[in-house]
């Protein structure tokens, strides 16, 4: 039977990779990720097997791997953190290898979270970054940006269908439209988190509308109001 490992690796710099994820990439046989991913973890891969794959091809790789020779250890390498806003993939990798091993990862979101020093356990974080409908997710980012809740949002660049594109500028569309207060919420959208070409665009949400950001971004709109233990007693 074919081993596979689903590894987060980061947002993109090598310093995020984990030492788990790094050990799992040095003790495996065969590499299958997309090609910013490969870039990321490109010290660790000499005289393995590394296999690029696109959208379009990656069910025809994994099927090939889960039906080549017994024994083998394969890593499916995933940028940020492999159980946040992977699943649909490795739902499809537990069912064409018999199984899955999963190994975490630093999360763009998490790196989000940090610059913008926003707590994330008082933040909504959504993704939209999946295949099937979103609506929902814009009724709740909706929601709570309405409610004075921060979000932390994850696009989701779809260049080939407009209908399924909803990057920065289609969400502050969505909030304009649906009477949100966007001239005057915060919006900070971060690309390329973690690596040379980090970028930090600052600015009231209505002004992302007809802006174009890279598909790897995050996207924090609000704010969260300080809060510590002075005066209360710090908890035991």
């Amino acid at each position: 039977m074919t081993e596979v490992a689903a590894v987060g690796v980061g947002p993109g710099s090598p310093e995020c990779l984990t030492g788990e994820a790094a050990a799992a990439i040095r003790g495996c046989d065969v590499v299958v990720g997309y090609g910013y991913t490969l870039k990321t973890i490109e010290g660790l891969t000499a005289g393995k097997e590394v296999r690029e794959i696109t959208m379009g091809d990656q069910e025809e790789a994994y099927r090939e791997l889960a039906a080549g020779p017994r024994g083998r250890r394969v890593v499916v390498p995933f940028t940020g953190d492999v159980s946040f806003s992977e699943s649909e993939v490795v739902d499809r990798l537990a069912e064409i290898f018999g199984g899955v091993r999963l190994v975490p990862g630093i999360s763009a979101v998490q790196v989000a979270a940090a610059r913008a020093a926003v707590p994330l356990d008082k933040c909504r974080v959504i993704t939209m970054h999946v295949s099937g409908p979103i609506e929902e997710k814009k009724r709740d980012m909706l929601a709570a940006v309405s409610g004075g809740t921060c979000v932390i949002l994850v696009p989701r660049p779809w260049p080939r269908d407009p209908e399924k594109n909803f990057m920065p500028s289609e969400a502050a569309a969505y909030l304009r439209e649906a009477g949100a207060p966007v001239g005057g919420l915060r919006a900070r959208v971060y690309e390329r988190l973690t690596t040379a070409d980090e970028a930090c665009t600052d600015c009231a949400v209505g002004d992302l509308e007809g802006r174009e950001f890279s598909d790897m971004c995050v996207v924090v709109i609000g704010e969260v109001e300080p809060e510590s233990y002075a005066g209360r007693g710090r908890p035991a």
